[in-house]
């Protein structure tokens, strides 16, 4: 095996295809990125077990066809030291792979393909194509409400429900939900719901622009779910296991309606939360007569408070929140305004962008204070 390429073609997907690999592995293969040369096609491949991510790149100038693995991190510090312009030629010989780019010369081990797991196949029962920025826009919307390291693995993702030209995607940790649809080419009338697995859902995400127009082909199975671009294909397995019903939570008698300025919103929250208790976060917002007024304070007796003039004309009302979750729903909106509904003090908000269609819906459980 043997072949020349530009630094430029081969960073992007070394990176992305590395970013996969975890540092720790239980076996050493694991570690290491498969790289396959055949004709003028090169195709670089990093795997978990739970997620794995192929790049291909089209190579100018005539290659020996190959494959071999070799290790993702030190490949990928190499060769993100390299001049902008260098010239890459990787070598197999023997048992190892040998890089040259300029005076420089790198000796690297290997182990052979044969060793390299792949994700099994399983029969697609869905296929159907999204715009990549209008999936990139989804995931971004919803990620934050993803549990981390929850005992219900099944919050430790993202739900993908898929029915009649419609791809909804869906997060929760217990304290809060986040929901956006997009349009998608789904001709299937009958619900479908996967569990994509948080890191799936993560490596997903750094495949895409926001400001691309072309699609990506998502092909589903039982088990797994497949993202495939001209350059890239990604599999993913799904956690097995029932997502909650989500439409439980949303609250359907928040009656107290607040429109307020999003990017001021934040803006006052970011201030406040300085002072706020460093392990709870908690804040204070009262609101009445088109007046919010937001307080924090702290252990060390230090206290914060500002006011802001909004829409309002319910019944006033005194409630708690974590203001991280806030914080973060504000981060990944972008309307102007953002309207937030209460039902009393005790019980969830929901908060939605002023648009024409919103397509996107959060909601945030009070804490007591």
């Amino acid at each position: 095996m043997k072949f020349v390429i530009s630094r430029e073609d081969l960073i992007k997907p070394l990176t992305l295809v590395a970013g996969v690999v975890e540092r720790r592995q239980t076996l050493p293969v694991l570690s290491n990125i498969l790289i396959v040369v055949d004709g003028n096609q090169l195709s670089l491949t990093g795997t978990d077990l739970e997620v794995e991510l192929v790049g291909r790149v089209t190579l100018s100038e005539p290659a020996e066809s190959g494959e071999i693995t070799v290790p993702a991190r030190k490949l990928m510090d190499i060769c993100k030291t390299m001049p902008d312009d260098a010239q890459i030629t990787l070598q197999l010989e023997e048992d190892k792979i040998i890089l040259k780019s300029g005076r420089s010369r790198f000796s690297l081990t290997t182990l052979p393909a044969s060793d390299f797991p792949s994700v099994e196949e399983s029969p697609q029962t869905l296929n159907f194509s999204v715009q990549q920025s209008e999936l990139k826009r989804l995931i971004d919307r919803t990620s934050i409400a993803m549990a981390q390291q929850d005992v219900r693995y099944y919050l430790n993702g993202m739900l993908f429900e898929i029915q009649n030209s419609q791809l909804r995607a869906v997060a929760t940790d217990g304290h809060r939900l986040a929901m956006s649809e997009a349009a998608a080419d789904i001709s299937t009338g009958e619900l479908r719901q996967v569990i994509i697995p948080r890191k799936g859902v993560m490596e997903l995400n750094r495949l895409f622009s926001g400001d691309t127009e072309d699609f990506v082909k998502i092909v589903m199975s039982s088990n797994h779910i497949r993202a495939v671009t001209d350059n890239f294909t990604f599999t993913s397995k799904l956690v097995d296991g029932k997502f909650p019903d989500y439409q439980q939570v949303i609250p359907k008698n928040s009656t107290r309606e607040m429109l307020v300025e999003r990017e001021l919103l934040r803006q006052v929250l970011n201030r406040i939360a300085i002072l706020s208790n460093e392990k709870y976060r908690g804040v204070r917002l009262i609101v009445e007569n088109d007046l919010l007024q937001v307080f924090a304070n702290n252990p060390e007796q230090e206290e914060a408070e500002e006011s802001l003039m909004v829409k309002y004309d319910s019944e006033g009302l005194e409630i708690g929140f974590n203001v991280g979750y806030l914080l973060d729903v504000l981060s990944v909106t972008s309307s102007t305004n953002v309207k937030v509904c209460f039902a009393d003090a005790n019980s969830s908000i929901v908060i939605e962008e002023v648009s024409e269609n919103p397509d996107s819906l959060y909601v945030v459980m009070p804490m007591r204070l």
